[in-house]
């Protein structure tokens, strides 16, 4: 009897040592992950819009993957990475089909994501979310980690009609709360802290009034963000040396008339097309959002201006549009 004790202690010893090692593993791992998160800053801060989200490094160069919002629709964005430094990050480019942006700060050597490492997660698997909900973290404090489980891996067009979102590929359903503010653009990791998913935008199913809780898998997004990089989904910049065609495009000459600019940067919303113009044929229609330019992105009034400036009247102009939340790629030519 007198051994009982000690066989208790060893029962208990050896019990709970694997849970403290599980722990020990998981804070390594939330520790590994944190200086490779960021928090954005941009636009809002008025309607009850908030003006931050979240992103994570995905080159040692200083390239951040996010979610497109109009957080990124300002004339200033500022990224606080984890050790607290605050830069300003200018958008690279964005694809309106999936929602994401790629920035980029003046910082080297930066821990940072491998899209090419990242992870396939199945339902039933352990996985960690990290963000900046609420904004809570503005300097060097560590984003929030939220444990949870993948409910489900299905496709969000099956759920076409509820939810207001253009992407319509493959998500992971969570059972933590993501879906709250400032958590777009954050990241999904398994156990491990290894990459699986971008955190996607709030999103509620107008018919249950309920909240989805996703992300996007990395998978889904690898192509677009080498597509981004390269300069086939960029910004509005253009190489000095290309040269406008004498005679170009308008948007009178194509029938298009797009909502007054008075913003420094009107979204390009069209307000009316003229009868039996090449838009009217094209089926462009009043209120349709124009996103792309011959693949030029064009976020607003006066990039769309400039960019048919470049495109000869005698060229056909392909336009992609945003009707309600379907896009739509469109084509018009003047009558020779």
């Amino acid at each position: 009897m007198k051994y009982l004790p000690a066989c208790i202690l060893l029962i208990v010893a050896a019990f709970f040592a694997p849970l403290a090692n599980a722990q020990t593993s998981l804070a390594t791992v939330i520790t590994d992950v944190q200086p490779r998160m960021v928090k954005l800053y941009g636009a809002g801060g008025v309607q009850g819009l908030e003006a931050y989200q979240s992103g994570f490094v995905i080159s040692d160069e200083g390239h951040i993957l996010t979610v497109w919002s109009y957080v990124l629709d300002a004339d200033v964005i500022t990224a606080t990475l984890d050790d607290g430094r605050k830069l300003p990050a200018e958008v690279v480019g964005m694809d309106p089909r999936l929602e994401i942006a790629v920035l980029k700060i003046d910082a080297q050597d930066l821990a940072h994501f491998n899209l090419d490492e990242a992870v396939s997660i199945e339902p039933g698997q352990r996985v960690l979310a990290f963000s900046n909900l609420y904004g809570v973290a503005a300097g060097n404090e560590p984003t929030s980690v939220l444990r949870g489980i993948v409910s489900a891996k299905s496709d969000l067009a099956a759920r076409r009609g509820a939810f207001e979102t253009n992407y319509r590929g493959k998500v992971y359903v969570v059972d933590a709360m993501t879906n709250n503010p400032g958590a777009a653009g954050g990241a999904l990791t398994d156990r491990k802290g290894r990459l699986a998913g971008l955190l996607g935008k709030e999103l509620r199913n107008s018919q249950t009034n309920t909240w989805l809780n996703y992300a996007i898998p990395v998978s889904e997004l690898v192509q677009a963000v080498v597509d981004i990089r390269a300069g086939k989904l960029r910004s509005a910049t253009r190489d000095e040396t290309v040269k406008k065609p004498k005679d170009a495009h308008t948007l009178a000459a194509l029938g298009v008339q797009l909502v007054p600019d008075f913003l420094p940067k009107t979204p390009p919303f069209v307000e009316s097309v003229r009868p039996m113009s090449p838009a009217a044929k094209a089926g462009i229609r009043a209120d349709d959002l124009i996103l792309f330019v011959n693949e030029q992105l064009a976020p607003s009034h006066k990039q769309v201006v400039e960019e048919l400036t470049f495109i000869d009247r005698v060229d056909g102009v392909r336009l992609t549009i945003q009707r309600g939340q379907e896009l739509v790629e469109v084509q018009l030519s003047l009558e020779p």
